[in-house]
């Protein structure tokens, strides 16, 4: 039998949504073929195994519980996972990080990952960043011809372009370029929100977007595979009030997902489909991503943006797209394992030496 490692926590604002996403995962495992151990990354940085099922405290703060045992790394050794009292071994066969936001899902994470030389599930370290920046991956989207929401990017400290920003029109989003989950977006209907929205959004990010208000629906898609991708149908998030915040993703029990999104022609799905294939090429991405849209009518959607390591939580679109396609929770965390132990595979049959 494998052991499989979760990885949760870590060190973004979006901590606390990593460990009730890998409370599902965890619940999920088909334990018949996976021995499932824990670890958690704190607030601070610092690595632990979480022993006795402590990931299920609604109160764990992650290093502060005597079953939390710290935890060394050692690259490229057998044991790269090692107990710190002793260099103990904690056998690991394969990773499943689901450390949200920034340094879980910005590449760092999986860079080390690739030191541990184990499969891991989820997009590579070229994929993980890419995707994470959103300014980098409209870029790229828009460069291959992918329609995606029309935005101006500054950084801080320089001069901004306001006749550029002014152009796009009100309402205008403002959004730190590598944060997830909502994190720091704002929305600004007037030249003094957008100020203010900026000045709040800079102290996440030193590079923001500021993009085009759409009025569209809010669909979404999920994609599943290495070099021969899959996807599933078209799901939707309606918002009763604002727009798709963290708090609306998490907190406010009036948001509600929608499988299958009503009221689109086959057509409509279909290119959201292929586009979503086509973006996950074009990013570089492997193994799972979400990848989301806004509708706006049958001739015209734009791709907002792509999730590398989506939520697993109760209510998270990518799980439950995948069950509608008729892939159960516990079949869909096995087929990503499968993905990861593949992709470890090809990697490792490449020819390293000259």
């Amino acid at each position: 039998m494998k052991t499989l490692a979760i990885i949760t926590g870590g060190k973004s604002p979006e901590h606390d949504v990593a460990i009730i996403s890998s409370r599902n995962i965890y619940k999920a495992v088909d334990t018949s073929l996976y021995q499932v151990v824990v670890i958690g990354i704190a607030k601070t940085g610092e690595w632990y195994w979480l022993k006795e099922q402590s990931i299920f405290n609604e109160a764990i703060v992650i290093g502060q519980d005597s079953q939390h045992i710290p935890l060394c790394i050692m690259p490229f050794d057998t044991h790269p996972i090692r107990l710190q009292e002793g260099l103990i071994p904690l056998e690991v066969d394969v990773f499943f990080p689901i450390a949200h936001g920034v340094y879980g899902e910005d590449g760092l994470l999986q860079g080390l990952l690739e030191y541990c030389n184990k499969p891991y599930v989820g997009p590579g370290v070229l994929g993980s960043a890419i995707g994470m920046d959103k300014d980098v991956a409209k870029q790229l989207l828009a460069f291959n011809g992918i329609k995606v929401t029309p935005w101006v990017t500054i950084y801080k400290g320089d001069d901004i372009d306001w006749t550029r920003i002014n152009a796009l029109g009100f309402p205008l989003f403002v959004k730190p370029a590598n944060m997830g989950s909502g994190v720091g977006v704002e929305k600004a209907n007037n030249l003094e929100e957008l100020k203010a929205c900026i000045d709040r959004a800079f102290t996440y990010d030193i590079k923001l977007l500021i993009e085009q208000g759409i009025n569209g629906r809010e669909v979404e898609t999920a994609v599943m595979g290495n070099l021969s991708p899959k996807g599933t149908g078209v799901g939707e998030i309606i918002v009763q009030s604002g727009f798709y915040t963290y708090e609306n993703k998490y907190i406010n029990s009036e948001t509600k997902v929608v499988i299958p999104a009503e009221h689109l022609s086959q057509t409509t799905i279909d290119l959201i489909q292929t586009t979503a294939l086509k973006a996950y090429r074009v990013l570089q991405l492997e193994g799972m991503s979400r990848v989301d849209f806004f509708y706006v009518n049958d001739e015209t959607f734009y791709l907002n943006e792509v999730n590398t390591l989506p939520g697993f939580t109760n209510i998270s679109m990518y799980p439950k797209l995948w069950e509608a396609a008729g892939l159960p929770y516990t079949q869909l965390i096995s087929g990503l394992i499968e993905v990861a132990i593949e992709r470890f595979a090809m990697r490792q049959a490449l020819n390293r030496s000259l």
